[in-house]
């Protein structure tokens, strides 16, 4: 164990890098902790407690706001992580890519606070929840922003609908061989792995950097040939330096390989999904932050995905992250294809 610090111990203590910090974003970095630790405990057991399969509340599959089908555990994640998050007083309000829109947190009314807090967090409970029925590794991504409007109203759009460098911090979980949350508050990222023997996260990979060398991409190379201009070109390249196709369809595996191993990852838009696949509050924002942190870089398309602004909750859009000599890379290779339709 590299490091003796408990997640709660290390968060409260790097609070000293914010000037006039207060401990709100260390108790509810805490908390989002604590609502890891029941869902791995239900990710673990998925076998032997009966919460495999698709949630049929009714008889029939039931599906979220995406259109999506949902599992049991996407369910459950969604519930606990939603629950756990209601109850600290520095959440003012809610947005999942399990729920329809936003989800106000009034402390007033159960007599825990006055009015909202002043923290909006966006999440994807259960990233990857389809690999569950066959054993491979899911996770759980989330964003928090300070909010924009005063604490004495509910929140708004305008509280999540902000650029990703405008988080005040970013993580995921990632539940696999072993349980590790990663997250960063704009002052490098930190991996803690979880002891299940105690039930406390430990810190296990400080100041997580991309490798200067990337060894894997990670793209579903079915839709290739269907990708915008550039990709299929840039694949080809990577295959000749000798880059290994690693794709788990969890983002959050994939991307955390990348970060340890050194690669990129790629979701691009297609033909028939010009605008991509993955949501831009609840997986691609969270993760362009934490590879700026880690000396990667993040896309869509052509632009670079920090700097852009959401235009609604579930925005959908293309993602490209990893290392940074890859995005440059890939974007030369889009310009070059680009400058060829054109000419």
């Amino acid at each position: 164990m590299i490091g003796a610090n408990t997640l709660q111990e290390f968060v409260v203590a790097r609070q000293a890098e914010f000037a006039g910090a207060t401990g709100d974003l260390s108790r509810l970095l805490t908390d989002i902790g604590t609502a890891a630790k029941m869902v791995n405990r239900h990710v673990n057991r998925a076998g032997l407690s009966g919460i495999l399969g698709a949630h049929t509340p009714d008889g029939n599959g039931s599906t979220n706001v995406q259109g999506e089908a949902q599992q049991k555990l996407d369910v459950y994640a969604d519930d606990t992580f939603h629950r756990v998050l209601q109850s600290c007083l520095k959440v003012g309000g809610i947005v999942s890519e399990e729920q329809p829109g936003i989800m106000h947190v009034d402390h007033s009314e159960r007599g825990q606070g006055k009015g909202y807090g002043k923290y909006v967090v966006c999440i994807d409970p259960l990233d990857g929840s389809s690999n569950i029925d066959v054993n491979i590794s899911v996770g759980t991504i989330f964003g928090i922003h300070r909010r924009r409007t005063p604490l004495t109203e509910p929140t708004s759009m305008e509280d999540f609908l902000q650029p990703a460098k405008d988080l005040v911090a970013a993580g995921y979980v990632l539940y696999g061989s072993s349980t590790m949350l990663v997250y960063s508050t704009g002052c490098g990222v930190h991996g803690f792995t979880y002891d299940p023997s105690i039930g406390e996260f430990f810190l296990s990979h400080p100041d997580m950097k991309f490798p200067k060398q990337a060894k894997v991409y990670s793209m579903n190379e079915s839709y290739l040939d269907e990708a915008v201009a550039g990709v299929k070109p840039f694949i080809k390249e990577c295959r000749k330096r000798g880059l290994t196709a690693r794709y788990t369809g969890a983002l959050v595996a994939d991307f955390h390989r990348n970060l340890i191993n050194g690669g990129i990852y790629l979701y691009p838009g297609t033909d028939e999904k010009p605008g991509g696949k993955l949501r831009m509050l609840y997986e691609a924002q969270p993760l362009a932050f934490l590879a700026h942190q880690a000396g990667g870089s993040t896309r869509c398309h052509l632009h670079d995905l920090l700097y852009r602004t959401p235009t609604s909750l579930h925005e959908r859009t293309p993602l490209f992250t990893g290392n940074t000599s890859e995005i440059n890379r890939l974007v030369h290779s889009m310009e070059t294809a680009v400058e060829n339709i054109t000419s």
